[in-house]
C-alpha cells in the first residue's frame, strides 16, 4: 500500500487554512455545507437544526480536555451507537487515534493566538486500502444550544463531534450513519482486519472448550492492539434498543475496553473452585445503563476482591456505562462479536510477524463470457469461474493463512436508495503447481475453503493450508452485480499473490518461429502404491517427476513409505499434440536419487477422464518391462486452450 494520503474532494487542508488565516475569516466547507442536505436525505430532524461553532457553545473550546478517553463519548439522537462504540475502542489506542487525527497539537485551539484559528479540521480514514484525508469546518448541528449527535461528556471537548462530522461527510450525510457496524468504523479508523463471530451459532455459551479458545483469542487480540465490539441481535419478537431484564440494550453496540484473568483471594471458596476468573469489561456508548448481573458495579462479588485488585482493574462504581462481566455470562448474553485485528507486519516485533499482500479488484459485467468478471457464487455452475481469480503459493509444508475480502463502502449511495452492502464471499481451490492462466473448468482441482457469504462489508477466513498453489475466487452471491473490492492475504512466508488475467499463453513473434501450443493437458497424480523397498526398514522416500516437452514439475517427497499419496496437479500447454506426458517415480537419496519406474501417457482428448491405475515400467517407453508398483492418475486433455 502506498504511504501517500488521498485527499477527499481534493481539498488541501494547509492551503485552505492559510487562506482563511490571511483573510481573517472562518472556514465554511462548500463540499459539506451547513444545510439540510448534509443532515439527511430522507428523514428530516423533528425540529429545525441550527449549525453552531464550538465558540458559540462554550467559552473555551478544545479538541481534547485532559487527553482522549473512551469515557469522552455520548451518542446523541442519531442511531449510530456502532460509530460511538468504535470511537470508544479507538480512544484506547494512542498509536491508532493519532493516525485518524493527524498533528492533533497543530489542530488544537490556541487561546494565546486566537488569530491562528480558522475553523478547519482534518481527519483520516482508511478507505478501501488507502488513507483518505477529509477536511471539515467546525459548524456543528445543534438544537436549543446543545449538540444533537455524538458529543463529549465534557461541554468544551469537541474531538468526537468533529470526527463524526468528517465521517458523515465521507458517507454523504449524517443520516447515512444511522444504522451500521462498529467493525466497519474500526476498519475505517485503522485498516484492521475485521472478523465477525456469531456467538449463538458457535454455541459459545454452551461449549466451555470453545468459550476458553475464544477467550484466549480475544485476550491475544486485545493485548496486541486489536479492537473488539459486541452486540445483541434483535430477535423477531423483540424491538431494537429495548432493555433485557439484566440491563443490556438489544441491537446496541458495546465496546470491549478490557479483558482480564482475575485472581481471587486464597481464602475465597468459589463455586467452581477456580483460582482465576475470566472477565471482560464493556462500555455502553450511552454513558449509562449497565449490566445488572454477577460482577456488576454494586454486586456482592466485588466484596470478595482485594482493594489492590480492584484498583488495578480500575473499578468505578458510578453509572458511567462501563461494567465488568464474567466471560461465560458475556457469551450467554451477547449474540455477536466483531474482532478487529491489527495484523503485525513489522519485522522489528517480538510478536509473530505476518507477510501481507493486498490486491484491488472489481466485479464487472460483460456479455462476453471470457471477459465477464461478475459470475456469482459457486452455486452458479455456468458462470462461477467468470469472476476475478487470484493465485498464491504456500511455500511451507503447511501455513496458517488469513484472508480478508472487503467491498466498497456503499453508504454514499444511500441517497440513491441503495447503500446496503451486498452479500459477498470467496472460494479457495488447490490447483496445479504450475498454473499461470485463468481456470475455466473445475476438474482435478480441490475445493479447500469456502468463506461465509454475508452482506457485511468485510468477510474474513482463517485456514491452515498445505504446501502448493491455490486460486482464490472472490464473488458476489448473485451474478451480474458490480462493485469494487480489496483482497488482503496474510501468510507466514511471502505468497506472491497476483491476479490471473490471461486465459491462455500469449501469441508472440516467437510463437511464429518456435510454435504456439495446440493442446492443453491436466494431470493429477493421486498416489503410487506397491513400490520397490529401498532401505533396511522396508520403506522408500518417493516423489514423482512429471515431464512434457521441455517442461517438468516435481512433487514433494513422501517419507518412509512404499505407498505414497501425492495429490500433485500439473498443467501443460503442448506445441506438439503427439508429445507424451511422462510420469516418473523416484526415490530421494542423499547421494543419488534412484529411478523406480514410470508411466507414459498419450494425453489425447479422447483418453478416458476418470481416475486410472497404471502399471509402472522401465525407461524404454510403452513396451518397457514392468517394474514393481503402480500409480493412480487422472488426465484431461483438450485442443481448446480455454476449456480447462
Amino acid at each position: 500500500m502506498s504511504s501517500s494520503v488521498q485527499l477527499f474532494r481534493d481539498q488541501k487542508y494547509h492551503e485552505l487554512k492559510a487562506q482563511c488565516v490571511q483573510q481573517r475569516r472562518l472556514f465554511e466547507d462548500p463540499e459539506f455545507p451547513a444545510s439540510d442536505e448534509s443532515l439527511f436525505y430522507q428523514s428530516a430532524p423533528p425540529r429545525k437544526v441550527e449549525w453552531k461553532r464550538p465558540k458559540d457553545l462554550c467559552e473555551d473550546p478544545y479538541l481534547f480536555v485532559n487527553g482522549i478517553s473512551s469515557h469522552d463519548l455520548h451518542q446523541g439522537t442519531l442511531g449510530n451507537c456502532w460509530f460511538v462504540a468504535a470511537c470508544s475502542c479507538l480512544a484506547l489506542r494512542k498509536s491508532l487515534w493519532q493516525q485518524v487525527i493527524p498533528d492533533f497539537n497543530e489542530q488544537e485551539w490556541d487561546p494565546k493566538n486566537p488569530e491562528k484559528y480558522a475553523g478547519i479540521f482534518r481527519f483520516r480514514f482508511w478507505c478501501l486500502g488507502e488513507w483518505t484525508e477529509v477536511v471539515v469546518d467546525d459548524l456543528l448541528p445543534t438544537m436549543d444550544g446543545m449538540l444533537i449527535y455524538c458529543h463529549s461528556n465534557v461541554k468544551n471537548e469537541f474531538w468526537s463531534a468533529l470526527l463524526e462530522k468528517a465521517y458523515a461527510k465521507l458517507a454523504g450525510s449524517y443520516e447515512a450513519l444511522d444504522g451500521g457496524s462498529a467493525a466497519d468504523a474500526i476498519v475505517d479508523f485503522t485498516g484492521a482486519v475485521a472478523e465477525s463471530i456469531d456467538l449463538v451459532q458457535g454455541k459459545y455459551g454452551e461449549i466451555i472448550s470453545e468459550q476458553m479458545k475464544l477467550f484466549e483469542d480475544l485476550l491475544k487480540v486485545h493485548k496486541r492492539g486489536g479492537l473488539i465490539s459486541c452486540f445483541i441481535t434483535a430477535s423477531s419478537g423483540s424491538t431494537s434498543e429495548a432493555e433485557t431484564k439484566m440491563g443490556l440494550v438489544i441491537g446496541h453496540a458495546y465496546s470491549v475496553t478490557a479483558i482480564r484473568k482475575l485472581r481471587l483471594g486464597e481464602s475465597l471458596i468459589f463455586s467452581l473452585n477456580a483460582e482465576k476468573l475470566f472477565m471482560i469489561r464493556l462500555r455502553n456508548p450511552w454513558g449509562k445503563k449497565e449490566w445488572k448481573g454477577a460482577w456488576s458495579d454494586n454486586s456482592e462479588e466485588w466484596k470478595k476482591v482485594s482493594d489492590s485488585e480492584r484498583k488495578s482493574l480500575g473499578l468505578t462504581l458510578e453509572n458511567d456505562g462501563e461494567f465488568w462481566m464474567t466471560f461465560e455470562d458475556w457469551c450467554k448474553n451477547f449474540t455477536d462479536v466483531d474482532i478487529c485485528r491489527i495484523v503485525n507486519t513489522s519485522y522489528f516485533s517480538i510478536h509473530k510477524t505476518w507477510e501481507k499482500e493486498m490486491m484491488r479488484g472489481a466485479w464487472a459485467k460483460n456479455s462476453e463470457p471470457l471477459l465477464n468478471r461478475s459470475g456469482g457464487c459457486f452455486d452458479n455452475k455456468e458462470t462461477f469461474l467468470q469472476n476475478p481469480q487470484f493465485v498464491f503459493d504456500v511455500k511451507k509444508s503447511e501455513d496458517k493463512v488469513l484472508v480478508s475480502l472487503q467491498q466498497e463502502d456503499c453508504r454514499k449511495y444511500k441517497k440513491e436508495g441503495k447503500g446496503d452492502s451486498i452479500p459477498i464471499g470467496f472460494e479457495i481451490f488447490k490447483v496445479e503447481d504450475n498454473r499461470n492462466y485463468r481456470l475455466h473448468k473445475l476438474t482435478v482441482q480441490e475445493r479447500v475453503a469456502t468463506s461465509p457469504y454475508i452482506n457485511t462489508r468485510t468477510v474474513f477466513l482463517k485456514r491452515i493450508l498445505k504446501q502448493g498453489r491455490y486460486i482464490l475466487i472472490p464473488t458476489t452471491y448473485h451474478p451480474g452485480i458490480t462493485t469494487k473490492f480489496i483482497l488482503r492475504l496474510f501468510t507466514d512466508v511471502p505468497s506472491k499473490l497476483r491476479e490471473l488475467k490471461a486465459d491462455k499463453p500469449k501469441m508472440t513473434r516467437w510463437s511464429l518461429l518456435c510454435g504456439y501450443p495446440r493442446r492443453v493437458t491436466q494431470v493429477k497424480i493421486h498416489s503410487a502404491e506397491g513400490l520397490q523397498k529401498q532401505d533396511r526398514s522396508g520403506g522408500a522416500d518417493p516423489y514423482v517427476l512429471i515431464k512434457c516437452e521441455n517442461q517438468s514439475m516435481r512433487s514433494s517427497v513422501q517419507h518412509d513409505t512404499t505407498s505414497a499419496v501425492f495429490d500433485t496437479q500439473v498443467i501443460f500447454y503442448k506445441k506438439n499434440i503427439d508429445s507424451p506426458v511422462i510420469v516418473q517415480v523416484w526415490n530421494s537419496n542423499i547421494l543419488c536419487d534412484q529411478f523406480l519406474g514410470q508411466a507414459v501417457l498419450a494425453a489425447s482428448p479422447s483418453d478416458p477422464r476418470e481416475q486410472r491405475t497404471l502399471q509402472l515400467r522401465g525407461r524404454d517407453g510403452q513396451e518397457a518391462i514392468e517394474v514393481p508398483g503402480h500409480i493412480t492418475v487422472k488426465v484431461f486433455s483438450s485442443d481448446d486452450l480455454v476449456e480447462l
